[in-house]
């Protein structure tokens, strides 16, 4: 006769304390930003003290997750989907509103404020029309942003329906399913967003690792090499720079070099794991591949792969995008020497990306300085409501 199982209360077990601890939660909401996705909040409904907040952030997202996957919370395995975008009422006189991001680690509890999102950014206008921070109108939207992360300026226009963003659309952007409404975002004078300095580390080209690389300050630091230099294919998917052997490694040391020597952290353990962004650029091959990812040399004009926080991203980023049109007008950059003389639209600079392409608009003053970057991406709310987590503290 199979004897009763009687259940028995957890805290009873050894090792166990009682579950007491209630859920911490807050108003916010999911966006969907170009191709990446974030967790936003009101400044408002955060703590004044901000060193309050990584808790909250790791906590929400689902950080550090050793097993990579970030199932206890809203982040999605790898960097494009571990985001927090924060939204405030402006310090800026030529803001409407204040835009604060934030990156964090998968596997760390990393919680990194040094950089700006490009894919994100597309969704803090809509946000800020949503939560009636800025007031529409009729028919559409130009919401002036702050990101406190580099101090630049970017305009966002979109079309507005019945006081909010517009979600539906005939608008398609590569590596997003279906169409959307259209966000064009304007970068004001994006250089220097980090060092001040379009070339931080004074030189068109540095070498290191005995790899030529050039390092710019364009909406985000990146550095810049070329994927034959390394001895890999331009047109790599994500999954094969992964397992390609020590190629992330070498990545990685050059781009940890770089940021020491772009001024963004005293030494090669300081860098911050979002900038500088590295990314390989090639020009666009003549293969089998190349014609089925419609990125021959008739369709871009240099194929790019970039990497953020130790991962290769499946998109370019927009700030990544934004930083290549400007290195491709500089002589003698390892961008320059890979990129078609001829562009094949004429609106500005078409990159081949893991995922598509990526037309990027760029104007320039008379001594070659980008003065002016535009980009269309799209984006929508997904969720709104509280969201709840606990701290490790909780457990």
């Amino acid at each position: 006769m199979l004897r009763q199982l009687r259940s028995v209360p957890r805290h009873s077990l050894p090792g166990c304390r009682p579950l007491s601890t209630k859920q911490h939660h807050l108003p916010a909401a999911y966006y969907r930003g170009g191709t990446s996705r974030a967790v936003f909040f009101k400044q408002d409904d955060l703590p004044t003290d901000r060193r309050k907040w990584n808790p909250i952030f790791r906590g929400v997202i689902g950080s550090p997750d050793p097993y990579g996957r970030q199932l206890d919370g809203l982040g999605g395995g790898i960097s494009s989907l571990s985001k927090i975008c924060v939204v405030g009422q402006p310090t800026h006189p030529d803001a409407d509103i204040d835009y604060t991001f934030v990156s964090l680690g998968v596997k760390t509890p990393e919680v990194d404020y040094s950089s700006n999102c490009g894919n994100m950014i597309s969704a803090v206008g809509p946000f800020a029309v949503d939560y009636g921070l800025v007031s529409p109108g009729q028919d559409s939207a130009c919401v002036r942003i702050h990101n406190t992360n580099t101090g630049k300026i970017i305009h966002a226009r979109f079309p507005v329906v019945d006081g909010e963003a517009a979600s539906s659309g005939d608008f398609a952007i590569d590596g997003v399913a279906g169409t959307a409404a259209p966000v064009q975002l304007d970068f004001v004078d994006p250089a220097g967003s980090r060092t001040g300095k379009l070339l931080p580390t004074g030189q068109v080209k540095d070498v290191f690792d005995g790899v030529e690389a050039t390092c710019i300050d364009v909406a985000n630091p990146c550095v810049f090499v070329r994927a034959e230099d390394l001895d890999v294919s331009g047109n790599l998917m994500p999954d094969e720079i992964t397992i390609h052997p020590g190629l992330l490694d070498r990545l990685d040391s050059i781009r940890r070099q770089a940021g020491v020597k772009m001024g963004l952290a005293g030494s090669l353990e300081n860098v911050p794991g979002s900038v500088p962004k590295i990314c390989l650029v090639s020009s666009p091959e003549r293969n089998t591949r190349a014609a089925e990812q419609g990125q021959t040399a008739d369709k871009v004009d240099l194929l790019v792969r970039a990497l953020s926080v130790g991962q290769p991203h499946k998109a370019v980023p927009i700030t990544v995008a934004l930083a290549i049109a400007a290195a491709a007008r500089v002589s003698g950059s390892t961008v320059a020497q890979v990129a078609s003389e001829k562009m094949v639209d004429e609106g500005g600079i078409t990159l081949g990306h893991a995922s598509g392409n990526l037309l990027v608009g760029a104007t320039f003053d008379g001594d070659g300085m980008l003065k002016f970057a535009t980009v269309f991406r799209t984006a929508r709310r997904l969720f709104e409501g509280r969201i709840f987590w606990k701290n490790a503290s909780d457990d």
